[in-house]
């Protein structure tokens, strides 16, 4: 059995009902800032709470698409993404948390804003679901508009980023 964790905490809970709220906020700040070391390019520390035997799925068949099941593909896949989007900005306007330390889930959404190289401007909005164990990230999976994502890529590619066409990173 699991609960979801919401804030602000009420004063009249117990023990166990902080600690988890603790918890959750805990972990709201970890994936807000591991955001925003992606939004920074810095990639160690992106991946830094993540297993070495993680599952990363991005659906579609482009560049930045696949299935990744380890951290070192998952940290390529990552440098990619700041080679063919270089100024990609990730806002994330939602964290929920749900589960128990051993076996939590987590949704982030968020919106993404970059200007593509021909000067055109790209937008998405998606959905990560993380699944974690003691802090530690197993499971990505990402949900977006994965057209506005293949078009992005492509023009990127038109205008001289030739490996936002290339094979996806797969392990």
């Amino acid at each position: 059995m699991s609960t979801i964790i919401y804030l602000p905490i009420s004063t009249n809970i117990n023990n166990k009902e902080k600690h988890l709220c603790c918890t959750a906020t805990l972990l709201r700040k970890k994936i807000a800032q591991t955001f925003d070391h992606v939004n920074n390019h810095q990639w160690n520390k992106a991946v830094e709470a993540v297993a070495q035997n993680v599952h990363h799925r991005v659906s579609d068949n482009h560049a930045l698409a696949g299935e990744r099941h380890s951290k070192a593909t998952l940290r390529l896949w990552f440098e990619r993404l700041g080679r063919v989007q270089p100024d990609l900005k990730i806002n994330v306007n939602n964290i929920w948390v749900t589960g128990w330390p051993w076996h939590t889930t987590v949704f982030v959404q968020w919106d993404a804003v970059a200007t593509l190289l021909n000067g055109d401007s790209y937008n998405n909005r998606g959905l990560h679901a993380f699944t974690l164990k003691w802090g530690k990230v197993y499971a990505l999976e990402e949900f977006q508009d994965s057209q506005a994502a293949a078009i992005a890529l492509s023009t990127q590619a038109i205008v001289g980023i030739k490996e936002a066409i290339a094979e996806q990173i797969v392990s």
